[in-house]
């Protein structure tokens, strides 16, 4: 009414788990326009107005509005002019648009020259080219008539032949699936949760893969065979067994199983039966989407690893199915606001350099659903998410951070179980070859199939995704790639705190990797307490590992073992690591940051700052920095500085696949190809002791029966207040053992430690002395 004040915005300061206010002043702007993220007020029902002008007092003919967004993060439908800009927002009138509160604070951001050009259409414009008819996941209607010409003409395209009769045919002598029987006394056990996992992806091969077999060949019994699978799957207690509360990957993959065969087996059905199979995904759905949305909140905290999963590998293809098909079109929303949270808040694990603080691992299953999504997305609504830098720039992740030839020498929980990479690494990077056209993309590809061959029905690949479809789609949307050889150096993921360091990685004789870590995102999710962690794997073999195996999410390897700073190649400052436990503030609070990563003329310089993640459990430390130099592509040097308020004894952690040779400064680790020596070169506080201990301390043995037994050296340090050691690494192949001699100066005010290999190539490294700082 007149003359009442303007309720107030409520503006709160963020938190750690919290979306940021974005951008903000000195944000690194990478793609035009900017997103604009913030935190929600409490009514969810709320709407916003954004604007942005180049003139922070928003003069009327100078200012860019925004109204009714319904979410607390937008991008435009438009790119803007190089300049500087400023933003604000504001609670609007669902009726009229206009501010309902006070504008917030005003906030800046810099637009430069030839950014990527990444655009959101408006939600009135989004859809409105998009096909009405069925299907409409993969290909159109119209696409569909095209692909069945020429597959009738040439069996081989796209690999259609080999598709049909590996991944079609099969499933036509199957029986149909029953409803699953759930866990003994409702009591989740891994071997129940994993065979009910691969059942319920065969569910939704088998639907999917019969119905586009039938639709291409034009074969009624195939498609009846589909409709039988289908019809029973839609018959499932949409709340029981296969209910996301019971266990959400199961009803990630029923849900999946729905959508393909309400999309692809659409006229193939009667009202009666296509209104059930609707009815049971669109409830199915909704469970999924109204726990991301509204229980899960992953636009006020985004760190829900199996939430924002859902959004690309469930909630894209289902909705995009049921769009239009129901009375209140839930699922216009819902689409609406998984495209939105692609294009603005994703990935929450990462930033424009491309990388993910879960891990290589888990980068390959989010870039696996993101990938579908996207090509969803692409075909149906011509919404091309490849703009973006972050997917532009990710495929360096895994190159840089998990060569194809190694199995234990990087970071995360990984289901592989010592494996090489699993084979859909490759064919995620492939993919982004034919977004990109970088050719180093499709070598990994090519490279990880040669060395991997036979894998496909494994656990880790089968019970995820088959590698037919992902052949035949791939195929059918985006060119093949000449590969091209890697390059070697080095790539600082800024925004997840990792260092990935490749040499010569198409050449087995000379490869070396090198990754390090000391991360802002601390121990959350499947990130663990590995700041200022290093793993090394060289010519064609792990060296420095990761140890242990990632089992089970909460089993004793993964709780007590595998995510704890005791199984890194880190340090314990008192015995203890960095928190690695259940509660997310203290997880994320444990962190660490690169504070250089640095390509200079006969070295590689990494200095990492781990001191907030060991605080986390010994608040008297003051200072955790761990500086490595690789030196002319040949051996480590690595210098570790801790400072503590009270003396504390350091262990410094080396993890291998086998037991050293330990001598009383040195030791020694001898692989099948490779191995590598070690030597503390010095040490302020005094001379370490050094032991090694085989397995994994209060482990439930059964975790990892029939599964090698890692080795663990532990060079010990005396407590002082003050720690400053120097340790060379020198990995080389058996057959051409490597020396590098090492000696001392510290006639003045430090330790100069000199390091020369058999070329007579010196390297200096400056230690600085106590009594000079």
């Amino acid at each position: 009414m007149p003359g009442q004040p303007t309720p107030m915005l409520d503006e709160p300061k963020t938190g750690r788990l919290t979306i940021q206010y974005g951008p903000e002043a000195g944000t690194d702007i990478v793609e035009n326009p900017p997103r604009f993220t913030w935190l929600p007020v409490i009514e969810e029902e709320a709407q916003y107005v954004l604007r942005i002008s180049s003139d922070p007092a928003y003069p009327t003919g100078g200012t860019h509005y925004f109204t009714r967004i319904p979410l607390n993060f937008f991008t435009p439908d438009m790119v803007l002019d190089p300049g500087t800009y400023h933003w604000s927002y504001a609670v609007c009138d669902a009726e009229t648009g206009k501010p309902a509160t006070n504008w917030s604070v005003t906030r800046s951001f810099n637009i430069t020259e030839g950014l990527p050009a990444s655009p959101l259409p408006s939600r009135k414009s989004r859809f409105c080219k998009s096909e009405q008819g069925h299907p409409r996941l993969w290909l159109t209607p119209d696409r569909l008539t095209d692909f069945r010409t020429t597959v009738e003409a040439d069996p081989t395209h796209c690999t259609w032949e080999t598709f049909y009769r590996e991944s079609v045919l099969p499933w036509m002598d199957r029986e149909v699936m029953a409803e699953p029987a759930g866990y003994p006394d409702h009591k989740r056990v891994a071997p129940v949760w994993r065979q009910t996992y691969i059942d319920l992806q065969e569910l939704m091969y088998a639907i999917r893969h019969l119905a586009i077999g039938g639709q291409v060949t034009n074969d009624a019994a195939m498609l009846n065979r589909a409709k039988a699978w289908l019809l029973e799957a839609a018959s499932w207690d949409p709340m029981g067994i296969t209910s996301r509360a019971y266990t959400d990957e199961w009803a990630y993959r029923v849900c999946n199983a729905l959508a393909w065969g309400y999309d692809w087996l659409y006229d193939q059905m009667t009202d009666e039966e296509r209104a059930k199979v609707r009815a049971a995904l669109l409830e199915r759905t909704r469970d999924i989407a109204e726990h991301a949305i509204l229980n899960a909140k992953i636009h006020l905290f985004p760190y829900d690893s199996h939430a924002v999963r859902s959004v690309s590998l469930t909630l894209v293809p289902a909705c995009i199915a049921l769009l239009g098909d129901d009375e209140d079109d839930e699922a216009r929303d819902w689409l609406n606001y998984c495209i939105e949270f692609l294009s603005t808040v994703y990935s929450p694990w990462g930033d424009s350099d491309g990388g993910w603080a879960e891990g290589t691992n888990y980068w390959m299953m989010g870039m696996a659903y993101l990938i579908e999504a996207a090509n969803r997305l692409k075909s149906y609504t011509g919404i091309d998410l490849y703009k973006r830098p972050f997917f532009r720039n990710t495929g360096d992740f895994p190159l840089y951070c998990k060569a194809p030839n190694t199995r234990r020498a990087t970071f995360g929980d990984d289901s592989t179980q010592g494996d090489l990479p699993c084979i859909k690494t490759g064919i995620n990077l492939r993919q982004y070859a034919g977004v990109t056209g970088n050719g180093a993309y499709q070598w990994y590809h090519e490279e990880l199939a040669r060395l991997n061959p036979g894998t496909e029905d494994a656990f880790y690949n089968w019970g995820w995704w088959d590698t037919n479809f992902d052949e035949l789609t791939y195929l059918t949307d985006f060119p093949q790639v000449e590969a091209t050889d890697p390059p070697s150096g080095m790539r600082h993921f800024k925004g997840i705190g990792w260092v990935g360091v490749q040499h010569e990685m198409a050449d087995p004789d000379q490869h070396i990797q090198f990754v390090m870590k000391s991360s802002p995102f601390g121990s959350i999710s499947h990130s663990h307490g590995d700041q200022n962690a290093f793993c090394m794997a060289a010519y064609g073999e792990d060296l420095a590992i990761q140890s242990g195996y990632y089992v089970a999410f909460n089993s004793s390897m993964h709780r007590l073992w595998r995510r704890q700073t005791v199984s890194k190649n880190a340090i314990l400052i008192n015995g203890k690591g960095q928190y690695a436990d259940k509660d997310k503030a203290k997880a994320m609070a444990a962190t660490g940051k690169i504070l250089a990563a640095e390509e200079r003329e006969d070295h590689i310089y990494i200095k990492g700052d781990a001191t907030a993640a060991y605080q986390s459990l010994s608040p008297e430390v003051t200072l955790a920095e761990r500086e490595v130099y690789f030196v002319r592509g040949s051996y480590f040097v690595i210098v570790d500085k801790v400072d503590a308020e009270t003396p504390v004894t350091l262990d410094w952690l080396l993890h291998a696949n086998a037991p050293y040779d330990l001598g009383k400064t040195t030791f020694r680790y001898t692989g099948e190809r490779a191995g590598f020596y070690g030597q503390v070169v010095w040490s302020e506080a005094g001379k370490p002791v050094l032991t090694q201990e085989t397995g994994f301390s209060n482990v439930d043995p059964a975790d990892y029966e029939g599964l090698p037994v890692s080795t663990c050296l532990h060079a010990q340090y005396p407590a002082a207040t003050r720690h400053r050691i120097a340790t060379l690494l020198v990995p080389y192949r058996l057959a051409e053992p490597k020396r590098i001699f090492n000696f001392m100066d510290d006639q003045g005010y430090d330790a100069d430690l000199y390091f020369t290999d058999t070329d007579e190539n010196t390297f200096k490294v400056v230690m600085k002395k106590l009594a000079n700082t």
